[in-house]
């Protein structure tokens, strides 16, 4: 027994030159194909690139069945193999910028200790093949010196388990797996932006997280999941249907504190500090003004405060435009509605089938277009924007049986009015747009929707 499995149940930090020179490392059999892609790859090594200067980095949890001198990996798997691919991409460059004696003997020493895993699946052998390359062509580059080869093999860890009986390990995993359903996306977010405050902006830290932490997590999973996710994921032209961990990060973006002096973060630098400037200056407290970041929903992430003052930002704004579209009345933050726009509105909230699930679909999509119009262009022309959004949107409802969350994904991407809205350089760009009719519709349960595409003349 090693001394690994001697310490079970208890866990073991390893670093990951100690993780690959475990002795009788396996894969089992029952282990799903490896599917990680170079998207996984290019995130792995863009947060090592991210963390390189900390003394620790956690890469993760490793869950072994260790039995007759054998370390079955359980959980872990995805994350095992690609290190070892980057590790045996180092070996085959035989790297030239690695002068340092002890780095070298690490690597000949892992070269002969490394598992060399067998697959069988053409799924985990493409993309194995694949990873390596695009391994291979990131660590040959120059950037990735001795430092960061240092970091790779003696500075990332990762939390081992292991347990001997196979029953109790999958038991283990599966305990391990419910913890973490409970650490939502947005947490995980939380967690990240709070380790990339600028160190200036420590003294507000406090004040800056309240806020999200007086949400219930329900509001934070759903303003993420439902709105943000949906909204930038759909206007870059890519598929939005649940949010996961996988999706962290599309809200990830740079910190202005180590981040290089490359053109494009200028303009967010020089918003970030005029707008912390102009709130400071003394003239505030007699005039009592004070000016908002100018967030966008499209925009690069700023890292840090900045994430969570974009989180409470665009938690009102949902809220203001949700709310306003059930008050009624005939009007939307005080512009008077014409047209059809407040007949829209009623129906959305009244019709009879509002309540399944498809409409439900259906819905956060409209919602989700005519949050993104206001977040660019306000109030200009919103009469015309409803009744845009609601034809886009509703003709889905009309023309289809069963609307499902992947109906809705697909029916975007290919009729994709949020690309329109990013390029649009005035609300004319959006509302001129020509949107197809209606043609051999159901009507049942959905009349009054129905009705209103007949009054707009979009129904045959």
């Amino acid at each position: 027994m090693n001394a690994l499995q001697a310490e079970t149940p208890h866990q073991k930090t390893l670093r990951v030159r100690e993780l690959l020179s475990l002795p009788n490392l396996s894969i089992p059999i029952y282990q799903r194909p490896y599917k990680w892609t170079e998207k996984h790859v290019a995130q792995l090594f863009s947060d090592l690139f991210t963390h390189q200067s900390k003394s620790a980095y956690r890469l993760g949890t490793v869950v072994f069945h260790g039995h007759e001198g054998h370390l079955d990996i359980v959980d872990g798997q995805q994350r095992t193999l690609t290190l070892i691919l980057a590790v045996r991409a180092l070996i085959d460059i035989g790297h030239p910028q690695v002068e340092c004696r002890e780095l070298r003997e690490q690597l000949g020493a892992l070269r002969r200790q490394m598992p060399d895993p067998e697959f069988t699946s053409e799924v985990a052998m493409r993309n194995l093949h694949q990873n390596y390359l695009a391994i291979y062509r990131i660590v040959s580059r120059s950037d990735f010196t001795e430092a960061m080869v240092d970091f790779l093999l003696n500075k990332c860890e990762v939390v081992c388990f292991t347990l001997r009986n196979i029953s109790e390990a999958f038991q283990f995993f599966d305990s391990q797996n419910a913890r973490g359903r409970d650490l939502e996306p947005h947490d995980l977010l939380k967690a990240y932006h709070l380790r990339e405050f600028d160190p200036e902006d420590e003294p507000l830290k406090a004040a800056t997280v309240a806020r999200w932490e007086s949400c219930e997590t329900q509001e934070l999973a759903t303003l993420f999941a439902q709105y943000l996710f949906r909204i930038r994921s759909w206007a870059k032209g890519d598929s939005a249907r649940y949010f996961g961990k996988e999706d962290v990060p599309l809200f990830k973006g740079v910190s202005l504190a180590t981040v290089a002096p490359y053109p494009y973060v200028e303009q967010l630098r020089i918003a970030h500090h005029w707008v912390d400037h102009y709130n400071s200056q003394p003239e505030r407290r007699i005039d009592r003004l004070s000016i908002s970041f100018p967030f966008h929903l499209d925009q690069i992430i700023l890292n840090g405060r900045r994430f969570f003052e974009m989180a409470a930002h665009y938690q009102e704004k949902v809220t203001w435009t949700r709310q306003e579209e059930k008050r009624g009345g005939g009007s939307l933050g005080g512009i008077r509605l014409d047209g059809h726009a407040a007949a829209i509105l009623t129906a959305l909230n009244s019709y009879p089938g509002r309540h399944r699930t498809g409409d439900g679909y259906v819905r956060t999509m409209f919602d989700c277009l005519l949050i993104y119009y206001i977040d660019k262009f306000g109030l200009a022309e919103i009469s015309r924007a409803i009744e845009k959004a609601f034809i886009w949107a509703y003709r889905l409802r009309l023309e289809m049986q069963v609307v499902q969350m992947a109906t809705v994904d697909n029916y975007v991407l290919a009729n994709n009015l949020f690309r329109l809205i990013q390029s649009a350089t005035r609300p004319a760009d959006f509302l001129l747009h020509t949107l197809p009719v209606v043609r051999g519709h159901r009507a049942k349960l959905t009349d009054p929707l129905a009705a209103l595409f007949r009054d707009m003349r979009f129904y045959e």
